[in-house]
């Protein structure tokens, strides 16, 4: 998904005098120089119209738009949500999805493509197929970045305590003292009764099928704590593949920014310019 953005030399009376001061090399650059004026508007449209449609997005979403720069030897550009397309996790954790895929169904409609920490679930058996997941009403302290999304760092230790990680160093599956570390387990004994109370002061997660899978609860990881485990909180639900309506129209963002005009401008502007005037 992007918005490709072709030269079309408009008017050309006004700067005939100006190009005729010009090598073709600099006449070149000038063209690739206010296209790519026209990119960075289009960006800024762009993010413009993700902020105002999407529901608290994250920098991570509204900030993805980057643009293929025009040369004097390639005159044209296209402007488009990532140009990573391995999409590296970040210094912070970020565990997710490329802005693409995250894009490609809100522009188009349809289903959202599974994040990376879904595919490792779904890789390990836990997480049920055509399944996908989402934080409950709810959010489980400390998970949520109060944008409506599981924090990058939180995700990343749920998956390696729940062995579901196949990636080596830091992100590697959970140890045996690590896990007992998050759990900080501890039995006392009732005086009167002299029965043993064990109690988890930190969290055991597990994982929940569905009544369908002969489990109690709904489908989705959870986590317990307390005296023999009995509070249990939901952390990230299972629920069924979610599908998009548009949301966002290309073609009405390039209209809004009027783009055609705008170009027409800058190649006047970077004629001029190149030409010393």
């Amino acid at each position: 998904m992007g918005i490709a953005i072709s030269l079309q030399i408009r008017d050309q009376k006004e700067v005939e005098a100006s190009l005729r001061k010009l090598s073709g090399r600099e006449a070149a650059q000038a063209y690739a120089d206010a296209l790519n004026d026209t990119g960075h508007q289009a960006r800024r449209v762009m993010i413009k119209e993700l902020r105002s449609e999407f529901d608290r997005p994250t920098p991570f979403i509204f900030n993805s738009p980057k643009f293929i720069p025009a040369t004097p030897e390639r005159l044209s550009l296209a402007v488009l949500p990532t140009i990573d397309a391995r999409n590296l996790p970040s210094k912070g954790g970020k565990v997710g999805v490329d802005p693409q895929h995250v894009l490609q169904a809100q522009a188009f409609g349809g289903r959202r493509a599974d994040k990376r920490s879904e595919v490792a679930l779904r890789r390990a058996g836990l997480l049920p197929v055509g399944m996908q997941t989402a934080l409950p009403t709810d959010p489980y302290p400390g998970s949520d970045d109060g944008r409506g999304n599981i924090k990058g760092p939180f995700m990343a230790q749920l998956i390696s305590y729940l062995q579901a990680s196949s990636e080596q160093g830091y992100r590697q599956n959970m140890k045996a003292k690590a896990k007992a570390k998050i759990e900080d387990r501890t039995t006392f004994s009732h005086i009167k009764t002299r029965k043993e109370l064990k109690t988890i002061r930190g969290r055991v997660y597990f994982v929940s099928k569905g009544p369908a899978f002969g489990h109690s609860l709904p489908p989705g990881i959870w986590a317990k704590s307390g005296t023999h485990g009995v509070v249990v909180k939901p952390v990230l639900m299972f629920v069924r593949r979610g599908a998009y309506e548009q949301r966002i129209d290309l073609d009405r963002v390039v209209e809004r920014a009027d783009l055609q005009g705008y170009l027409d401008k800058r190649v006047r502007f970077r004629i001029r310019k190149a030409a010393g005037e």
